[in-house]
């Protein structure tokens, strides 16, 4: 596994990027070599995720994540924002789940539409002028800011003009709102191939003019996809389209596609990892098969100002569900949060939200509130390790 090679030298560097021990990593990267012989696609990132040292000791550096800087995307809590209040004493629509966020401690929000319960005050949807100026009466009642959306990105290209009306009421509504951001939960293409992302790069730089012109930051999400490996070059398939890669990631791509001053990212920390753990190979253009392991940290590190917001979502190990990750509350799992904010820095410019997409219970109508205050508790107990 030519990644970790300590003789070159990139062992140790890995090593130290990801945070762990020579020993630790030592016995992962043996254990993983093994294991390829009967799973050739499993990847080290869970085993070397382990060694994370949470830094809960309150005695040990400063705080990783500023009070003020502690956010939630209501993604996590929608089954709340969507009870109905005249069949649940449990908080029901924005306004009660704002309430009980700030007595969390949270002082952010990334909403994720603009939907609630009917019965709920203010109707269903407060995707409107009226609903935001609703919604930011209740914010500012609770000390809370609205830090961005998951919401509307003309599907359109080029953009029609109801499309771009759409997106400008959008903005409208961020600026209520009082966002520095808006952004989309989905990926800028779906596609391996640079033509379809050269595409998408001008459709986002025309889109983040337009935002430009608003005081708005657009920034789009990933998945474990978008990091996944272009494919540029090599034999060509029966399309015409390339079959190898050069070792490029796609989003990799997209940064240096886009102009810095128009478009932003939203790392989803959980995903990252993820495709840390599937993407870690890939074909070169002469056919030979090379070791790629990637870092997401190092990514965010290296264009530090492109990544204004994060996912922070957490997962433990898991073997079976071919993603290496098992989502759970944040501060639960096994992914490194005190590497990844030490190694990114800039604490007072990063926005992390909690997110956890299985907190909403079919069984369990309080758990989603009460599992974001074990995350937030985590996540402001993070501290930098002394040295």
């Amino acid at each position: 596994m030519t990644a970790f090679n300590d003789e070159s030298g990139t062992g140790d560097a890995l090593r130290r990027a990801l945070g762990v021990n020579r020993r630790r990593f030592l016995s992962t990267c043996t254990a993983v070599a093994a294991g390829a012989i009967a799973a050739p696609v499993l990847g080290a990132s869970p085993a070397l995720a382990q060694d994370r040292g949470r830094g809960h000791d309150h005695g040990r550096g400063h705080v990783l994540v500023p009070p003020g800087k502690r956010g939630i995307i209501l993604y996590t809590v929608r089954d709340a924002t969507a009870r109905d209040p005249l069949a649940s004493d449990l908080p029901s629509g924005f306004r009660e789940v704002f309430k009980q966020l700030a007595r969390h401690g949270y002082r952010q929000v990334e909403f994720a539409g603009y939907g609630q319960h009917a019965n709920a005050p203010g109707g269903a949807n407060l995707g409107t002028v009226a609903g935001a100026k609703l919604l930011r009466s209740w914010l500012d009642d609770y000390g809370l800011r609205a830090q961005g959306n998951h919401g509307f990105i003309p599907p359109s290209w080029p953009l029609t003009s109801a499309d771009v009306d759409t997106f400008k009421l959008n903005l409208e509504i961020a600026n209520i709102l009082g966002m520095d951001h808006m952004g989309t939960g989905g990926d800028p293409t779906g596609s391996a191939y640079p033509a379809d992302w050269d595409v998408a790069a001008d459709k986002w730089n025309a889109l983040g003019r337009i935002a430009r012109r608003e005081g708005i930051k657009l920034y789009t999400h990933n998945h474990d996809s978008a990091y996944g490996f272009l494919l540029d070059g090599g034999p060509l398939d029966a399309q015409g389209r390339p079959t190898r890669s050069s070792g490029i990631r796609k989003l990799e791509y997209f940064l240096k596609a886009t102009d810095p001053k128009l478009v932003w990212l939203e790392m989803d920390i959980f995903w990252a990892h993820v495709a840390q753990y599937k993407f870690h190979t890939y074909t070169a253009h002469d056919g030979s098969t090379r070791e790629k392991v990637f870092d997401p940290a190092g990514l965010v590190a290296r264009n530090n100002k492109r990544y204004p917001l994060f996912h922070a979502k957490d997962g433990v190990v898991s073997t079976t569900n071919g993603m290496g990750y098992d989502m759970v509350p944040f501060g639960t799992g096994v992914i490194d949060y005190t590497t990844f904010f030490s190694r990114v820095g800039e604490r007072n410019y990063h926005n992390p939200m909690v997110e956890d997409d299985n907190s909403p219970s079919a069984t369990d109508p309080a758990q989603s509130l009460r599992e974001a205050k074990i995350s937030y508790d985590n996540l402001a107990a993070l501290r930098a390790r002394r040295r």
